[in-house]
């Protein structure tokens, strides 16, 4: 573990914003300069465009690219980089594996199995994909404190059943999903299981082998890198038999005027220039999470959300949503004030330059579930401190009294 990594003043935005509480890391992570200088450097000292050239300075850009994928691989424990597809977004990851092995693969009265927590981006693929297939689109739901039992799973499975989506940590709940004991009841019932880690891939190790999921998803700036970068991590034998899912530069073999012949994993599902300085930022930020550690990530994430947890707990007329225990939350606590909207508690904070998101959070579905319109979402990141929770907590004891209550 590296200490002095874990600090606010190996982040620019904080010395630029010097009294902002940013506790909206479940939307997007800020950046360390680390992963700036990365970035710079390479359009810097390395760009052009990868994977063409012949030329020295296109040869640096390929290796550049190329050893990103490789961090990648070894950051969640894939075989091969044939088995990492870089993207713009988890978002982009979950569709291209719905238009590709979606299409592909789903017929008529097929069923797929999401959770009712999930984010629309695990969501409205399936959802688009069953109306187009006539497939039947049919979820798990969870208790109000966000948990899924196996019990649960293994009556909602069908002969039918040939995917269930579920997120790793919600964005709602934080709780985390037991992934690995899901994966084995899916592949016994015959059905492959897509995990979207977009809010564990920051705070949590993963290794895909040993979790067994068919694919993964992630986004980089979930995880201090930049934005417009994402990876789709799927099975090699799966990847070898799905289609591609754009067209165009790069990613052909052969092309004659009827006919083409597609490049070899993973380049077939990277149509076009790729986003090379995205991938060297990932890679940066892949590098200073390792040095950090998920140890000292998890261990003061853990105490902040704690922190934050035990003191809302005390106020009236605050409402969390989900599990009783802090240490469930995984650095995201979403909550209701009693008779104030969202919207008006996140202005309320923003006044006190305090950052937090108000809405649905991207699941209305759950929303429903919960009988609850909308939400507020406090989320923190290993870089957030106790003065942070602090001023977090004052401004929060306020909100109804600012509102015109007496309390």
């Amino acid at each position: 573990m590296n200490n002095d990594l874990i600090g606010k003043h190996n982040f620019p935005i904080f010395e630029k914003y010097k009294d902002l509480v940013y506790l909206d890391s479940s939307a997007t992570q800020q950046k360390p300069q680390r992963v700036i200088d990365a970035v710079t450097r390479y359009y810097s000292e390395q760009n052009a465009n990868p994977l063409r050239g012949l030329y020295e300075l296109s040869v640096k850009a390929t290796d550049a690219y190329e050893g990103a994928r490789e961090s990648v691989r070894r950051f969640i424990g894939a075989q091969s980089t044939k088995e990492i597809v870089f993207t713009r977004n988890a978002s982009e990851s979950l569709n291209l594996i719905a238009y590709s092995w979606g299409q592909a693969n789903i017929t008529q009265g097929d069923e797929i199995l999401v959770c009712i927590s999930e984010h629309h981006s695990n969501l409205l693929p399936w959802q688009v994909l069953a109306k187009q297939k006539g497939a039947v689109l049919k979820f798990l739901e969870c208790d109000k404190s966000g948990l899924y039992t196996a019990k649960a799973l293994e009556k909602a499975l069908t002969p039918r059943t040939k995917l269930f989506a579920i997120a790793q940590i919600s964005n709602i709940f934080g709780r985390l999903n037991p992934i690995k004991e899901f994966a084995e009841i899916a592949h016994k019932n015959g059905t492959l299981i897509v995990c979207d880690a977009a809010q564990s891939a920051a705070h949590i190790p993963i290794d895909v082998q040993k979790l067994g999921v068919d694919f993964l998803a992630f986004s980089g700036h979930k995880m201090l890198a930049p934005m417009g970068i994402g990876v789709l991590y799927a099975r090699q034998d799966i990847l070898e038999k799905m289609p591609p899912f754009l067209y165009g530069g790069e990613m052909i073999e052969y092309v004659t005027r009827e006919d083409a012949t597609y490049a070899e994993l993973p380049h077939k599902f990277e149509a076009g220039t790729v986003n090379a300085g995205g991938a060297v930022g990932l890679a940066a930020a892949i590098d200073y999470i390792s040095q950090l550690g998920f140890d000292a990530v998890q261990k003061r994430e853990d105490e902040l959300t704690a922190l934050a947890f035990e003191q809302m707990k005390e106020i009236a007329h605050i409402n969390i949503i989900g599990a009783e225990d802090a240490l469930e939350h995984h650095g995201i606590i979403t909550f209701t004030v009693d008779d104030v909207h969202p919207h008006d508690i996140a202005a309320i904070f923003d006044a006190d330059g305090i950052a937090i998101r108000a809405g649905h959070h991207c699941a209305q579905p759950l929303h429903e579930y919960l009988e609850i319109p909308s939400s507020a979402r406090m989320s923190l990141a290993f870089y957030n401190d106790e003065t942070d929770i602090a001023r977090f907590i004052a401004t929060l004891k306020t909100i109804r009294r600012r509102m015109g209550y007496d309390s």
